[in-house]
């Protein structure tokens, strides 16, 4: 009986080591998911609350399609935290294919007056530097993580979107 206990360990121990083998090929070297933020609008908002629907490009450039079933955002603006967004929402990007995303986000009354502070210690509204970070949520290993930064350029009051 012992010796068939060992053999079973034996068994057990090579299936294990098998499996094992086949998780590391999954988790072969992926390029980094190419992400652009492509456009801001305004969304309905709550009281105090702001609402914006974050648009972004996706770009996947790996030979394995990236399949998400949630996404979430973090966007700071001027070295502030802004605003911050999840959705629920599915998609498939295919291997070598991209997707515009669509993220309701919200700002905070507070977070709005750290960034009017913010501003008004500024001599331009050009070039003011932001942080988008994020994730695709893909399930267990499938979870995607990505930043993006970059200038805005926000329009001057009195002029053209005021």
């Amino acid at each position: 009986m012992t010796a068939c206990l060992r053999n079973s360990a034996r068994l057990c121990l090579a299936l294990l080591l098998a499996l094992a083998l086949n998780a590391c090929a999954l988790l072969q070297n992926r390029d980094p998911l190419n992400i652009n933020v492509i456009g801001i609008e305004p969304l309905p908002g709550q009281d105090l609350e702001l609402r914006m629907a974050v648009k972004i490009r996706v770009q996947n450039p790996n030979e394995t399609p990236v399949d998400f079933n949630g996404i979430a955002l973090n966007l700071e603006v001027n070295d502030q935290p802004l605003a911050a967004g999840v959705s629920d929402q599915r998609g498939h990007i295919g291997r070598y294919d991209e997707a515009v995303i669509v993220v309701p986000v919200s700002i905070t009354a507070f977070s709005f007056l750290r960034q009017a502070y913010g501003l008004s210690q500024t001599q331009s509204l050009q070039g003011l530097p932001y942080v988008l970070r994020g994730k695709l949520a893909g399930g267990p290993l499938g979870t995607v993580r990505f930043t993006d930064k970059g200038k805005l350029d926000l329009p001057q009051p009195g002029g053209a979107g005021w």
